[in-house]
C-alpha cells in the first residue's frame, strides 16, 4: 500500500488543505512553505495546524511532502544567494517542526558554472549548517533531471551529498519518476536494476517519497518535462509497476503533474485501481 496525492496551493491555510486533499480522493499531499517563486512565508497558526492534524488522523493519512521554493539554491555561486538560501533552510525547517513525521524536500541546486564536485561540497556544508540531530523534520534531497547545472543528476551525486552530512538520520531522498528517467535511468525496461543501483547506493531505506510523473522526453534527455500519468514516453504500465513495486509500499507517492484538480482526482483514482489489481 501507498499514500496517494498531489501538490495542493497552501495558500488558504493548512486545514483547508487537507480538505481539498480528501475531497480528491487523496491521502497525503505535498505543498509549498512558502511562495515557491520568492521567500515570504505566510505565519503558522497553530489551530490551524491542530485542525488539519485531526483531519489527517480522522481519514487515515500519510505523512505530508513539504517543498522548498525554486528559489533557494544554496550552492549558487553568488554568496549572497547562498546566504540567503541557507537561511530560508533554517527558517522551514524551524516552521515545519508543526508537523511532526513531515518531509521537506528540495532541489539540492545549481552549480552555475562552479562545477558539480564544488556544488556538491557547498550543498553538504549548507546541510551541516541547517540540520540538528533534535529535529523532527527529516530533509530530502530530489532526483534531478540534470538540465542546465543541477546537482544531483545520478544517484552517485547525491550519495556523494549524503556521505558528507553528518545527521545522517534527518536525511532522505525524494525519487521523481520523471526527472530519473530524463536523468537516464530506464524505469521502464529496467526498473528493478535501478531500485537495485539506487539501494547498492544509498539505500533503499532513504527513499523516503516519490514524485509520481510522466515525462515528454525521452530517457536521458535532460530536460524535466512533466507530462499526465500515461500519456507520456514512460507510459501507464511502466508507472503501475513504481506505484505497485514491492520495495516502494509506504511511501508518500505525489502527484506533479500538469492537471487541475479534476484531472488529480481522476489519476488518484486511477493510482488505487492499480493498487487493487
Amino acid at each position: 500500500m501507498i499514500y496517494i496525492g498531489n501538490h495542493v496551493s497552501s495558500s488558504k491555510g493548512y486545514e483547508a488543505m487537507g480538505k481539498q486533499e480528501v475531497a480528491l480522493g487523496g491521502d497525503t499531499f505535498a505543498f509549498f512553505t512558502r511562495n515557491p517563486r520568492g521567500g515570504s512565508a505566510k505565519e503558522i497558526k497553530d489551530e490551524d495546524v491542530q485542525r488539519l492534524l485531526t483531519l489527517m488522523k480522522d481519514h487515515s493519512f500519510g505523512p505530508l511532502v513539504a517543498h522548498a521554493p525554486y528559489t533557494m539554491n544554496v550552492c549558487a555561486a553568488k554568496e549572497d544567494i547562498r546566504k540567503f538560501s541557507v537561511e530560508m533552510l533554517k527558517d522551514d525547517i524551524r516552521r515545519m517542526e508543526y508537523l511532526p513525521g513531515v518531509f521537506y524536500n528540495f532541489h539540492p541546486g545549481s552549480h552555475v558554472g562552479q562545477g558539480s564536485e564544488a556544488g556538491i561540497e557547498l550543498i553538504s556544508a549548507a546541510l551541516n549548517e541547517c540540520i540538528s540531530s533534535t529535529q523532527g523534520v527529516t530533509i530530502l534531497l530530489e532526483t534531478m533531471a540534470g538540465k542546465g547545472s543541477e546537482v544531483g543528476r545520478s544517484f552517485e551525486e547525491l550519495k556523494e551529498i549524503m556521505d558528507r552530512v553528518s545527521c545522517k538520520e534527518k536525511l532522505g531522498v525524494c525519487f521523481d519518476t520523471c526527472h530519473v528517467w530524463d536523468g537516464g535511468y530506464d524505469i521502464v525496461n529496467h526498473l528493478d536494476e535501478v531500485l537495485s543501483e539506487f539501494d547498492r547506493l544509498i539505500g533503499l531505506d532513504k527513499l523516503c517519497a516519490v514524485h509520481l510523473n510522466d515525462s515528454m522526453n525521452d530517457c536521458g534527455a535532460h530536460k524535466d518535462r512533466h507530462q499526465k500519468l500515461g500519456l507520456g514516453k514512460i507510459g501507464e504500465e511502466a508507472l503501475r509497476r513504481v506505484v505497485t513495486h514491492p520495495a516502494l509500499q509506504g511511501r508518500p507517492f505525489i502527484l506533479e503533474t500538469p492537471n487541475e484538480d479534476d484531472g488529480y482526482a481522476r489519476e488518484i483514482a486511477m493510482v488505487r485501481k492499480w493498487q487493487e489489481q
